[in-house]
């Protein structure tokens, strides 16, 4: 795979339509070319856990005056020059895809988007179907990258995880 949009999403809360930040890497014939990040003003907006909180570090007060996710979402698209209402062409890719596409599915659902029914791959199965355990130790994001000689800081933060992802999704896709 040469072309796609490595893709992470950080929840304030257990509702998948509680993005409260996305981060996201384009790729064009297997470079990186772009990348987008943005906190979200999560939906709903009750609270962000502190167990959520202690893992990203993304309180309340970080997104109060965060965009929605239909406007992060439209900037994402413009910025990658996509249409935001025809991503049928492009190809998304996350560790974990059930988290992240589950939750992107539920924002576009909350917002009266219409998802796309574009390709998504997940580096996550790619790496338990082509990496030993053994010899990885755990499939997470910081277990893989370590494993494959990927430098990655920052797990949780989704621009970082995103472009861990990316970067995997290049060798393992």
């Amino acid at each position: 795979m040469d072309n796609f949009v490595a893709i992470d999403v950080e929840t304030a809360n257990n509702e998948p339509t509680s993005i409260c930040a996305i981060g996201a890497v384009k790729v064009e014939c297997g470079v990186i070319v772009d990348r987008f990040y943005s906190l979200v003003k999560p939906e709903p907006n009750w609270y962000i856990r502190y167990f959520s909180e202690s893992i990203h570090g993304i309180s309340r007060c970080d997104t109060d005056c965060a965009a929605t996710f239909d406007r992060v979402w439209e900037e994402m698209c413009r910025q990658f020059g996509f249409d935001v209402d025809n991503l049928d062409d492009v190809a998304f890719v996350a560790h974990n895809k059930q988290f992240d596409e589950r939750c992107l599915r539920a924002a576009h659902r909350t917002y009266g988007m219409t998802w796309c029914d574009s390709p998504f791959y997940c580096t996550l199965s790619a790496a338990r179907r082509k990496i030993p355990k053994q010899l990885v130790g755990s499939y997470s994001l910081p277990y893989v990258c370590d494993f494959m000689g990927i430098p990655f800081y920052n797990h949780h933060n989704a621009l970082a995880d995103a472009e861990a992802c990316a970067k995997i999704a290049m060798t393992l896709l």
